[in-house]
């Protein structure tokens, strides 16, 4: 697949001859509440060794003013430019399969063509499976276990089966991964997008539990082997702050038992559409906690 000028919009640097890939994808730029998806990627990027296989026309997909390249600076000489760049990479997970990760910002610029191109890329790589892994802020308290939604285009509209039951309609602006779902289900290539329910007030913080909800997810829909035990030691520290600050405040702890309390009683709307009490003033004070600040 060209771009407008006719140059190809991706280099496959060779062919690895791979048995039915997974083809993992977290693109930078879109909603990632907690760092749900960008912690589940890095970790699963350095549990396994993994290879450099393609990589994208940035000239072409990303406006570098609005992503700007890193300068290394020594002495006042500018030695070099790190420019923001999409990758496919490969790997394999713990008993060998082969795992596809796309990886690097979200294309600015020519949607169309980069799904095309990703989709010309699932198909010479005989890709069985697309996951995309994201999260969002939603009414969920972190005393639950985090549940995970999804999405996909009609024609794999089975998989969702396997993560649980969707309810309602919602428009929301989309990211890359929604026309990926469209261009996947088109080309007759199965896609589901994970995505995970993060505790509004912990959104703007790192939150491992989402991370590892989103591994163990996608370890479930794409028969994958994979593990989270680097994972946990943050996630039970996340959870010891948040029980420190919400138990020595009353009002933190009633608006906790709320949100409990909304939560079981919305088995089925994953996506929380309803009416929810808000959580600005706990997510402020909650920030300035974990920074290590006086409130």
């Amino acid at each position: 697949m060209s771009d407008r000028t006719g140059e190809p919009l991706y280099d496959l640097l060779e062919d690895p001859g791979l048995h039915e890939p997974v083809m993992v994808v977290v693109l930078e730029g879109w909603i990632d509440a907690g760092l749900g998806a960008s912690v589940a990627m890095a970790t699963l990027l350095e549990s396994e060794t993994t290879e450099l296989l393609a990589t994208f026309d940035n000239e072409a997909l990303i406006d570098q003013r609005a992503r700007r390249p890193l300068a290394r600076i020594v002495d006042g000489v500018t030695e070099s430019l790190t420019w923001p760049e999409i990758q496919l990479r490969v790997g394999v997970d713990k008993v060998g399969r082969d795992v596809l990760y796309l990886i690097g910002p979200e294309p600015d610029v020519y949607w169309a063509g980069f799904v095309d191109a990703v989709v010309e890329l699932a198909e010479r790589l005989e890709v069985r499976l697309v996951v995309g892994l994201g999260a969002f802020p939603a009414p969920a308290p972190h005393t639950r276990p985090v549940k995970l939604t999804a999405t996909a285009p009609a024609e794999s509209s089975r998989l969702l089966q396997q993560v649980g039951p969707v309810s309602g309609e919602l428009e929301v602006p989309a990211g890359i991964s929604a026309a990926l779902e469209l261009g996947c289900g088109q080309s007759g290539i199965d896609m589901i997008s994970l995505w995970a329910r993060v505790p509004h007030y912990v959104a703007a913080m790192s939150f491992p539990q989402a991370s590892i909800a989103l591994i163990e997810g996608l370890g479930r829909v794409a028969e994958l082997s994979l593990d989270t035990a680097d994972l946990v030691d943050a996630a039970e520290s996340t959870r010891r702050q948040i029980d420190e600050l919400i138990s020595s405040n009353p009002e933190h702890l009633a608006m906790l038992k709320t949100l409990e309390a909304t939560v079981d009683s919305t088995e089925g709307n994953p996506f929380g559409i309803s009416d929810i009490p808000s959580g600005d003033e706990l997510a402020a004070e909650l920030e300035q906690f974990l920074r290590g600040e006086e409130s």
